[in-house]
């Protein structure tokens, strides 16, 4: 740090993770698949798309394993949370498995919320665990529709850190550029001219401008920024209003992967700081009713940053429109009769066995046996009595796959389901479902690394249930396959 700023809060950015989904639709694929009816809007770049057993629960877990650590508190935000009187913050405690007595709350209501989120930890006096998840539904040829992109982010904010708080403003301003609403969850835009006049003159330049006042710092100061753009492109008017001529790594993200809402401001911190040296600075604002406006301070490399630049260059390019509409929930397909099936989730099921089933945690016996699920009586042979079991975590472990069949009867929504035993490096052997094949599929032999997934859908009551599926532990590089 230098001698002329000095830090504004006790705490600092620790640790940052980025996710994104393997699937990604090439935009200019999906254009020319509306081509007859001139709809479709910008076709440049991928839109990142979640599978079919992804959500933004469990986008925002896969962000949040690299934080690793043990925060006093955790903060799942979202615009696009699947559950209302369930705390999802909840839920990812749970599928990290830290501690019971760790502080949970869900934050919600505007685009900015988790930049909201991270900037009450920073002046905050606990450890804090930020984690963003979104997976937001769109209409069928609207330009929303591809221009939004599905991923998670997060950040971990400790007593030290890389990324320190020179300066901070915020501004409270109910713009209303999209029309979204539990009646209506597709978003209907405004009209584009007036969101961009109004987002730069009104909202994002003085706001800006008061965080770099506050930092004690001059626009051409910063050498990062990470703002969330409304409009694709506005960034150029944005740094014009501010003064600031540092490259906008969101547009980067945008491109690749889309408007991430809630996630878009920590996922761009997350490339910021990949890309930033020590006594540099970077400049985060999140838009959404208002703006919320940071100024950091690398101090040192930033753990965990290196996931977003991975993300970027990672991934499985498709063309498909009609998947695309699919797995997006746009096109409701009629699967049949073998998707007329019964997967009502019991409460007293996820009370008695949920813990472990969500974190992945089996159990150990008197032996040294790992095992998956937890019994009395341990699968052993030579057992013949109840065992005390020491938990152990196989979520973070390896496999190798033993067996693995490819089935098109069993009803997937993203055929085929695939599935097989897994052995683990701990020792254990769990039948397993494989999720994120990509053009090679699956074999005997292969290693395969965890990922937290829905495991079902119960249609009737609105509920899903979570567990962890085998997926390759490297993707392919873009453009590669």
């Amino acid at each position: 740090m230098t001698a002329e700023t000095k830090r504004v809060s006790a705490r600092a950015i620790a640790r940052v993770g980025a996710y994104a989904p393997l699937l990604r639709l090439d935009r200019r694929a999906a254009a020319q698949a509306l081509k007859f009816s001139g709809l479709g809007g910008r076709n440049a770049g991928h839109r990142a798309v979640a599978g079919w057993d992804e959500d933004p629960l469990t986008l925002a877990v896969e962000a949040a394993r690299p934080t690793h650590g043990e925060p006093d508190a955790v903060v799942f935000a979202s615009t696009s949370a699947p559950f209302f009187e369930r705390l999802q913050a909840t839920l990812l405690v749970d599928a990290l498995n830290l501690p019971p007595e760790t502080r949970a709350r869900d934050v919600s209501g505007s685009r900015r919320c988790a930049v909201s989120a991270l900037l009450d930890a920073l002046i905050g006096s606990a450890s804090t665990l930020i984690a963003a998840g979104e997976r937001r539904a769109g209409r069928a040829g609207s330009a929303q529709h591809l221009w939004q992109g599905d991923a998670g982010a997060a950040a971990l904010v400790e007593e030290e850190g890389a990324a320190q708080l020179l300066g901070w403003a915020s501004l409270s301003h109910d713009l209303v550029d999209v029309y979204a609403s539990r009646e209506h969850p597709e978003p209907y835009a405004y009209e584009e001219r007036f969101v961009r006049d109004t987002a730069v003159s009104e909202i994002f330049a003085p706001t800006i401008r008061r965080a770099l006042a506050k930092a004690g710092i001059a626009a051409a100061d910063i050498q990062h920024a990470a703002v969330h753009e409304p409009i694709p492109g506005l960034w150029r008017d944005i740094g014009r209003a501010a003064g600031i001529a540092a490259p906008n790594h969101a547009s980067d993200v945008a491109t690749e992967f889309g408007d991430l809402g809630a996630a878009h401001g920590l996922f761009a911190l997350a490339l910021a700081t990949a890309r930033a040296k020590p006594g540099e600075r970077i400049l985060l604002a999140g838009f959404g009713s208002g703006c919320d406006a940071l100024v950091l301070e690398m101090t040192a490399p930033m753990p965990g940053a290196e996931s977003a630049e991975e993300a970027l260059q990672r991934g499985l390019a498709f063309g498909d429109y009609l998947r695309f509409l699919s797995l997006n929930g746009a096109l409701d397909l009629d699967w049949g009769v073998r998707s007329e099936f019964e997967q009502k989730a019991q409460a007293t099921v996820i009370e008695r066995y949920g813990r472990d089933m969500i974190g992945f945690v089996g159990g150990s016996d008197a032996a040294g046996n790992v095992q998956f699920p937890k019994s009395r009586v341990p699968v052993r042979p030579d057992a013949h009595g109840p065992e005390s079991m020491e938990d152990v975590r196989l979520a973070e472990d390896l496999a190798r796959i033993v067996s693995v069949t490819a089935d098109r009867l069993i009803f997937t929504p993203d055929p085929p389901f695939w599935f097989g035993l897994a052995q683990f490096d701990k020792g254990a052997r769990v039948m397993m479902e494989f999720t994120d094949a990509d053009s090679r599929g699956f074999s005997v032999g292969d290693r395969v690394r965890m990922r937290f997934r829905i495991k079902s859908r119960d249609r009737a009551r609105g509920f899903r249930t979570y567990f962890w599926k085998a997926a390759p532990v490297e993707r392919p590089m873009l453009g590669a396959q």
